[in-house]
Formats: structure tokens, C-alpha cells, sequence
């Protein structure tokens, strides 16, 4: 039997991708999917479309300390055996949660989950590939390597038992930008993912995303949570080489 999972997005002031995102985790037609969308009482439109589906998922509107305030909020309410997050400027492709369900009811020895996404631009359009095509190849060697170099986590990809909250508590609240990573750092203490290699969302970068406009700040605290889980100090070394680096080819590409 196919578990049941609970998908949180936080919402604030993403009229031009909302729904797009909402008809992706809709369209799934996933038997036992609870959607939970957490909105910071958006000043834009977002809201009216929101109102549109609301028979159909769980709206939450309230002022909120951010997004990963947001995120804990839908966390908590959530009853899903399986849960994840999707940004409200991303979407979920054709399937994908019905792959997760599979491999989720296939695998009970299995905590956790990753899958890979496409990168798309503010139209939806391909962009960044050899930078997908990299963190492709990390996700193939050990995870106690690529996580302590880079978080080559795809976000939008990945799911885990809920059941884990009750041992590792919540996001981060105090992270900005880096609540993902320090989140699988926790997970990968107790267990290393499992990785598909078939897409399962496409991450949307744009010029209002943080991963678009602030990724000097977002590579800051990138470090900063690292070392808050103590590794070793070569891995620190080359992880703050490898936040040079990418920071470096940004700034070019830019």
C-alpha cells in the first residue's frame, strides 16, 4: 500500500509562479497526498489564486518569522507517513510523487530520499545543466564526501519519514538561506540517502530567488553550517575552496 505524504509549500508574494507550483503537486493525482500551503499573508496576488484551490488543499495564512518558520508551521501540522517541501516558485514534474510512494513502500528499511531536478529560469526554461550535471555525479560517491563539500541535495527532490521529526525536532529557524543543508546534515546522522536519478522537480532560479540575487550571503552560511556540525578540518578546507569557487563562476555568469 502506498504511503500517504504530506507536502508543505511556504507562500509569500509569488503571484507569477503560484499556481504553476499548486497545479504540479495537484495533478499528481497522488491517492494519499495532503497539500499544505503555509502563506505569510502575501500582499500580492498570490492569495486570491491560492482561494481558487481551496477545496483541494489546506490553506494556512498568518503572519510568519520567514520561510523556515513557515516550513516548521506545515511540519507540525502535517500527518503524512512521507513529507518534503516544494517552494512556491517551483514545481513537481509529471509522477513524481507516485515514484516516491514506490520506493518509499518498496524500501521500509529506507529513511530518506533524493532525487534529481532540472534547473529552469523564470519561464521555465533549461538553464544552469552542467551545474545539474555536476551535482549528479557528487550524488554517485559517498555522502559523507559531497555533503561535507557542497550541498548536492536537490531540495525539491527529496522526501523523508515523518517519523524522524520526532527524533531529530525541526528546521532550523535561525537559517535563512541554509535550513535544507543543515536539515541533511541531521538526516545523514542517521542514515545516507537513497538517490534516484530520474528527475522529480524542477528548481526555478529567477532574479527575486535567493538562489538568484543573494548567493554570496546564502555561500556564507552555507560554511557557517558546516562547521556548526564540526567535520574535520580538510573538509572544511575544500568546502570553503568549493564556496570560492562556485561564488567566483556566479559572479561571472551574472
Amino acid at each position: 500500500m502506498l504511503p500517504s505524504i504530506s507536502l508543505i509549500t511556504p507562500s509569500y508574494n509569488q503571484g507569477p509562479y503560484i499556481r504553476k507550483t499548486v497545479e504540479s503537486v495537484l495533478n499528481q493525482a497522488y491517492p494519499a497526498l495532503e497539500y499544505l500551503v503555509v502563506d505569510g499573508q502575501s500582499s500580492d496576488g498570490t492569495l486570491p489564486i491560492l482561494r481558487e484551490y481551496s477545496h483541494r488543499l489546506r490553506l494556512i495564512s498568518e503572519p510568519d518569522r520567514g520561510q523556515t518558520d513557515a516550513l516548521n508551521k506545515g511540519l507540525r501540522a502535517a500527518t503524512g507517513d512521507i513529507v518534503g517541501w516544494l517552494n512556491s516558485d517551483d514545481y513537481l514534474l509529471p509522477g513524481a510523487l507516485h515514484e516516491v510512494g514506490r520506493f518509499f513502500e518498496q524500501h521500509p528499511d529506507v529513511s530518506w530520499l533524493t532525487g534529481d531536478c532540472l534547473i529552469v529560469d523564470k519561464d521555465g526554461r533549461l538553464i544552469q545543466q552542467p551545474i545539474r550535471e555536476y551535482k549528479r555525479i557528487l550524488r554517485k560517491l559517498s555522502p559523507s564526501f559531497y555533503l561535507g563539500i557542497t550541498n548536492a541535495i536537490c531540495q525539491p527532490a527529496t522526501f523523508w519519514r515523518r517519523s524522524l521529526h520526532d527524533r531529530l525536532g525541526y528546521l532550523n529557524e535561525n537559517l535563512r538561506y541554509t535550513m535544507d543543508y543543515d536539515w541533511w546534515l541531521r538526516l545523514a546522522q542517521l542514515q545516507p540517502p537513497a538517490v534516484l536519478a530520474k528527475p522529480l522537480a524542477a528548481f526555478r532560479i529567477h532574479g527575486a530567488s535567493k538562489g538568484g540575487s543573494q548567493f554570496t550571503e546564502q555561500f556564507d552560511e552555507d560554511y557557517r553550517t558546516l562547521i556548526r556540525h564540526r567535520p574535520a578540518d580538510w573538509v572544511r578546507l575544500l568546502h570553503r575552496a568549493h564556496n570560492e569557487a562556485i561564488v567566483g563562476i556566479y559572479k561571472l555568469i551574472k
